[in-house]
């Protein structure tokens, strides 16, 4: 039995259809059996393993490739459950016929820090040609698909769960490109490392639309990289759908934190190191939108926020909020890089207490509050990069207006609440 189209045979049984072709606006088919294996709290799970979309692709002898020319979008997470990248795995087997690949930010390999990519090179472990797709989409990106000569475009990167980490987009402009250039498209699946159990926070104002949030979705999507493309396709390309097929994982619940997959962790990009950074990140990474540090340039990114003159007053702030899941340690850190290069500043350290009931988006919020309150140097980055961050002005006006937690959270329930709908259609996964 073959993969393409009729599922795939495993000891346990049949893993039930996976694939979704382009006409279709509604998800694939489900039916993958799940283990429970998730953990608590901060420990761990019960090593249940996770076959990624890869790992059943290529267990199928790649037969869902067959007679194709092949080029992979990914980067250094590409990689099988013993850590060899799926690029150096291909490259040698006959039964594929991989001609190209194609950098994200960062790039293939990972040498390019936040906002940079590899750029045109080849290879030197493969002799393949990559190309770079960094902030090129459209028309532009469809001319360098149909210059590689590749029939069909796979997508294998890790995700970290949030509407401002650029690979989803990538997977948007990937895709859009691939349907202007008639190229087949297919999606590799990845755990979401932070569950796919809610969508959290507020949804994007097209207005409001760039590089870190194309479209309509909330900052913290609770998704797969499959479910997003069976979303993209069915809401936003429907008037001109990629040829759209994707291999699901098996093994892998909604409830299930990156601990439980029993999958190595690769950063998928230089500051996310960890699976407690992803954790994290949806919320904390709105400090970019000010002059606090974020973390960069540190062992913690995301974990630890600060600035020149912060004291003991904000974590007390922040842990008077009685946020769930979360307290707040006070903490000096100096950055080696990005703000607050080689000073000493002053902030707080978060630490996740009960990841069950923690809300990234909610914290975030709070700690953007209590800075503002607690610290008179607070400001905004002058190019209102928040308002790219969060997907619209409410954000940033209601908290300068004075409004506490609980108002700005409410300001997007309506339509969090239209997105979880639509969300819900697509979801291939219990």
């Amino acid at each position: 039995m073959s993969l393409s189209r009729r599922g795939l045979l495993t000891a346990g049984g049949a893993m039930g259809a996976f694939a979704a072709t382009a006409a279709s606006a509604g998800p694939a088919a489900a039916g993958t059996p799940h283990g429970k294996g998730h953990g608590h709290g901060n420990g761990h799970g019960g090593g249940q393993r996770v076959r990624t979309g890869f790992d059943r692709l290529a267990a199928d002898g790649y037969a869902l490739l067959k007679g194709q020319r092949v080029g992979v979008v990914t980067n250094p997470t590409g990689i099988t459950s013993d850590v060899r990248h799926i690029v150096d795995v291909m490259h040698p087997d006959r039964r594929v016929n991989l001609t190209a690949v194609f950098g994200p930010e960062h790039g293939f390999r990972g040498t390019a820090q936040a906002g940079g990519s590899e750029g045109r090179y080849d290879d030197p472990a493969t002799g393949l040609p990559v190309y770079d797709t960094y902030l090129k989409s459209g028309q532009a990106l469809a001319d360098i698909f149909t210059a590689s000569g590749v029939d069909t475009i796979v997508f294998d990167i890790q995700d970290a769960g949030a509407r401002f980490y650029t690979y989803i987009w990538t997977l948007y402009d990937c895709m859009e490109a691939a349907a202007l250039a008639g190229k087949r498209f297919v999606v590799l699946d990845r755990p979401n490392p932070v569950t796919g159990r809610a969508a959290l926070g507020p949804v994007l104002d097209p207005a409001f639309g760039t590089f870190v949030g194309r479209r309509e979705i909330s900052q913290a999507h609770g998704m797969t990289v499959t479910e997003l493309a069976l979303l993209f396709n069915g809401e936003f390309l429907k008037d001109r759908p990629a040829k759209l097929e994707i291999v699901k994982m098996s093994g892998w619940s909604r409830s299930d934190f990156f601990d439980a997959t029993g999958l190595p962790w690769v950063p998928p990009s230089p500051n996310m190191p960890t699976p407690d950074t992803a954790l994290v990140y949806s919320g904390t990474c709105m400090f970019e939108g000010t002059n606090l540090s974020e973390g960069r340039g540190t062992t913690r990114p995301f974990e630890l926020l600060g600035a020149e003159g912060v004291d003991h007053r904000w974590a007390d702030a922040a842990n008077a909020l009685e946020l769930p899941g979360v307290a707040f340690r006070e903490a000096y850190f100096a950055p080696t890089f990005s703000k607050f290069q080689g000073v000493t500043v002053g902030g707080v350290q978060l630490h996740v207490l009960d990841r069950e009931v923690f809300d990234p988006v909610r914290t975030g919020i709070g700690l953007l509050i209590t800075a503002k309150r607690t610290w008179s140097g607070f400001a905004w980055r002058s190019d209102n990069w928040i308002d790219k961050l969060t997907g619209n002005t409410r954000v940033r006006t209601m908290i300068d207006a004075g409004a506490d937690v609980d108002e700005v959270v409410g300001a997007w329930a309506s339509d969090l609440a239209k997105f979880r709908a639509v969300r819900k259609r697509y979801l291939q996964y219990r």
